[in-house]
C-alpha cells in the first residue's frame, strides 16, 4: 500500500498533464511564439527597419577623423610637414636645405565634417523608399501570422474531426462485431448459410481496417497540429467546440497584411523614381575640417578649413534609370491592382463556402439521423429473420458514408470562417495577441 501511494501522484500528474485542454487561441499564440518560419519573418522586419533608420541617417553629418605618422625626405613634403608644424625659419629657405632637406618626422591628426546641404531630392526619397520598405515587410509579416493562424485552425479543427472519425469507426467496428457474433451462432444452428457468416466476417475485418486507417489520421493530424504550435499535442483535450466558434462571423474588411505590403511596395518605387530624378541634378555640400602637425607632444601647428561647394554629373546611365524607376513604379501599381481585385474574390469565395457548408451541416445532420434508424430498424428486422444481412451491411455503409458526409461539413464551415476572416483582413477566430 505505501509503494501505491508513492506511484500515484505522479501518475495522476501525468493523466492531468495528458488531459491538459487547449484552446485554438492558444495553439494560434503558440504557433506565433514557436514558429521558426514567423522567426525568419520578423528578422526580415527587424532587417528592413533598421535600413530605414540607415537611410534616413544620409541627411546627418558624415565625420572622420585621421591619424598618421610620416618620416619623408621628399622635398615638397619635408617644406609642407615643417610649415604645417608651425617651425619654418630663415634657414629653411635656404637652397641647399629646400634642394636637399634632411628627414623629418611628424605625427598629426585630421578631423572632418560633410554634411550635404543639397542632393536633388535623392536624400528625402531615399528615407521616404526605406521607411515605405520597412512598412511593407512589416505589414507583410502581419500576413504571415494570419496565414500561420489560419494553418493552425486547419490543423486544430482537422484532429478533432480525425478524433470523431475514430469514434464513429469504433461504433461501427462494434456493430460489425456484435453482428458476425449473431450471424455465426445462427450458422452453427443452420438457418443461415454459410456464406452469411463469411459476409459478416469480412464486414468486420473490413470496419477493423478502416478504425486502424481512422486511428493514422488522427495520429497525423496530431502531428501536424504539433509541428505548428511547436508543442506536443497528440494527447492534449482540445477544448474549442468545433460546432460552436467562440468569435462571431467576420463583418466588413480590415486591414489585409498582403494588400498593405503591396501598397507600401509601390510608395517605395515612387520615391525610387524621385531618386532616380535627383541623381541628374547636382549637389551642394559643407565641409568643415580642423588638423594639426605635432613635431613634439606640446610643439606643433594647427588649422581649419571651411569650404562650400556644388557638384554637378551627368551620366546617361543616370537618364536611362530614370525610365527603369518609373516602370518599376508602374509594376508596382499593377500588381496592387492585381492583388486588391484577387482579395475582392478571395472574400466572395470564402463567403460562398461558409454558406455552402452551413447547408451541407444541415443535410448532413437530416442524412445522420436518417441513416441511424434505418440501421436500427433493419438490424432489428434481420435478428427477426424479416431481412437478409446484405440489407443490414447497407444500412452501415450508408450510416458511415453519412457520418463522413457531416464530419466533412463541419470541418469546411470551420474552416471557410477562417478563410474569410484571412480574407477580410480580420484576426483568425478573434485571435490578435
Amino acid at each position: 500500500m505505501p509503494s501505491l501511494l508513492r506511484i500515484l501522484p505522479p501518475f495522476l500528474a501525468l493523466v492531468a498533464q495528458a488531459q491538459q485542454p487547449l484552446t485554438l487561441p492558444d495553439a494560434i499564440r503558440q504557433a506565433w511564439k514557436g514558429q521558426t518560419g514567423l522567426q525568419a519573418g520578423e528578422a526580415l522586419a527587424d532587417k528592413a527597419r533598421a535600413e530605414a533608420e540607415a537611410l534616413k541617417a544620409l541627411r546627418l553629418p558624415t565625420v572622420s577623423l585621421g591619424v598618421g605618422l610620416t618620416r619623408t625626405t621628399e622635398p615638397m613634403q619635408v617644406f609642407g610637414t615643417r610649415l604645417d608644424q608651425a617651425r619654418i625659419s630663415q634657414m629653411d629657405f635656404m637652397p641647399d636645405r629646400l634642394n636637399h632637406p634632411a628627414a623629418i618626422t611628424g605625427g598629426g591628426a585630421t578631423l572632418t565634417v560633410q554634411q550635404p546641404l543639397y542632393a536633388g531630392g535623392r536624400l528625402d526619397a531615399a528615407a521616404r523608399a526605406g521607411a515605405a520598405l520597412a512598412g511593407s515587410e512589416t505589414a507583410a509579416q502581419g500576413w504571415r501570422r494570419q496565414q500561420v493562424a489560419l494553418a493552425v485552425a486547419q490543423a486544430y479543427f482537422g484532429a478533432q474531426v480525425a478524433d470523431q472519425a475514430v469514434r464513429y469507426a469504433e461504433d461501427t467496428l462494434r456493430q460489425a462485431q456484435e453482428t458476425e457474433r449473431f450471424v455465426a451462432a445462427r450458422v452453427e444452428q443452420g438457418l443461415l448459410l454459410r456464406s452469411e457468416g463469411e459476409r459478416a466476417k469480412a464486414f468486420r475485418a473490413q470496419s477493423e481496417a478502416g478504425l486502424a486507417e481512422a486511428k493514422a489520421r488522427a495520429a497525423s493530424a496530431r502531428s501536424a497540429l504539433s509541428l505548428l504550435t511547436g508543442v506536443d499535442t497528440a494527447s492534449a483535450h482540445l477544448s474549442t467546440d468545433l460546432e460552436a466558434p467562440s468569435a462571431p462571423l467576420p463583418g466588413g474588411p480590415g486591414l489585409r497584411g498582403d494588400l498593405e505590403a503591396g501598397k507600401r511596395l509601390a510608395e517605395a518605387a515612387r520615391a525610387g523614381v524621385d531618386a532616380a530624378k535627383g541623381a541628374l541634378r547636382p549637389e551642394v555640400g559643407l565641409n568643415l575640417t580642423a588638423g594639426t602637425a605635432r613635431y613634439a607632444l606640446g610643439e606643433g601647428g594647427n588649422w581649419t578649413t571651411a569650404s562650400v561647394g556644388a557638384k554637378w554629373t551627368f551620366s546617361f546611365g543616370d537618364s536611362r534609370r530614370v525610365s527603369a524607376a518609373r516602370a518599376q513604379a508602374r509594376a508596382a501599381e499593377l500588381g496592387l491592382q492585381w492583388q486588391t481585385r484577387q482579395a475582392s474574390r478571395e472574400v466572395e469565395e470564402a463567403r460562398r463556402a461558409v454558406e455552402t457548408a452551413e447547408a451541407k451541416i444541415t443535410f448532413a445532420r437530416t442524412a445522420v439521423e436518417a441513416s441511424e434508424s434505418v440501421r436500427a430498424i433493419r438490424t432489428a428486422r434481420h435478428r427477426e429473420g424479416l431481412l437478409p444481412l446484405v440489407e443490414v451491411l447497407d444500412a452501415e455503409a450508408g450510416l458511415s458514408g453519412a457520418r463522413t458526409l457531416l464530419l466533412g461539413s463541419r470541418l469546411e464551415w470551420r474552416v471557410s470562417r477562417a478563410q474569410l476572416a484571412l480574407a477580410l483582413g480580420q484576426p483568425i477566430e478573434g485571435v490578435t495577441e
